[in-house]
């Protein structure tokens, strides 16, 4: 009961509205003064939520003689004439908003919680994909948004899609060119990386425990650098698995240095690092998901 009362305050409904509504579905036809028996509302308020119930299209007077009685209307039929509703104020919104709103060109950093809003976001970002597409993703990911990446490919958008989990078979969310590399250590962690038109970026990172945080932004350092991430990813990882071990005799004493300096302190260097990521093949199982798309 809890979740339906709830979920009629969200559609816009208020406490008693939701309470009196819910109640009906249960008994009628009933009188404004048994409702308020069984709803729990008090009487001095029921016939002002019926009557606002009755504007939203929920309920139904039935006059007998000299009495009223009240029944709801079917769950379905409501739903379906409010979600009509709610589409056309939306469009109507949106066109009247998109008249006095200027063009964005701003280099703003939105910074988001959650994991909800984290698919939220990516959705709205691979819906304004209009040429091409980069991606990093988990597989998690990639079937949360696999409706939207298919919509973009739908749209011609060219799309190079990285499975940072290197997965060893489709996951059924990835499309376009598909890499499957793991080129980075991401901690017991997952990322999500989106550049449409490399005009707009989207950065996430979802925790072991679910807990998401992401950054969304135009700004063109941001856009550059993710875009690159990606890129140097794909290129860097088909190199040193094309050529293997062969490398090292090519790389003078100076190189192997630099590679050492570069890598992290837990490695030999850098390109040891690189070659025992890629060779770790898929991890993602150990990560539980962050959430129901």
């Amino acid at each position: 009961m809890a979740d339906a009362l709830e979920q009629l305050q969200e559609l816009g409904f208020t406490e008693y509205e939701a309470r009196a509504y819910h109640a009906l579905l249960q008994y009628h036809p009933v009188s404004g003064y048994e409702l308020a028996k069984v709803s729990g509302i008090p009487r001095a308020n029921i016939y002002v939520v019926l009557q606002k119930l009755e504007e939203r299209g929920a309920v139904i007077r039935a006059e007998d003689g000299d009495s009223t009685r009240y029944l709801p209307v079917a769950p379905d039929e409501l739903l379906d004439a409010m979600a009509h509703r709610f589409k056309h104020t939306l469009d109507t919104a949106k066109q009247s908003l998109r008249a006095v709103s200027r063009p964005d060109t701003a280099g703003y950093v939105w910074h988001i919680h959650g994991y909800e809003h984290l698919l939220a976001h990516a959705r709205a970002v691979l819906k304004d994909a209009k040429r091409d597409l980069l991606v990093a993703t988990w597989p998690d990911e990639a079937r949360a948004l696999a409706s939207d990446f298919a919509g973009a490919e739908a749209r011609a958008v060219d799309i190079t899609t990285l499975c940072l989990a290197a997965c060893p078979a489709e996951c059924g969310g990835c499309r376009g060119r598909i890499f499957r590399n793991k080129v980075v250590d991401t901690q017991d962690s997952r990322w999500l990386m989106l550049v449409p038109d490399e005009e707009a970026v989207l950065v996430g990172e979802v925790t072991a425990r679910g807990e998401a945080s992401t950054v969304r932004s135009r700004q063109r350092l941001l856009v550059n650098m993710t875009a690159w991430f990606i890129r140097h990813s794909i290129a860097l990882a088909a190199m040193l698995q094309e050529v293997g071990a062969q490398l090292d005799a090519h790389l003078t004493p100076q190189t192997h240095a630099a590679l050492a300096a570069a890598g992290p302190k837990s490695a030999r260097s850098w390109l040891a690092y690189m070659r025992d990521l890629l060779s770790s093949g898929n991890v993602s199982a150990r990560l539980p998901s962050g959430g129901e798309s």
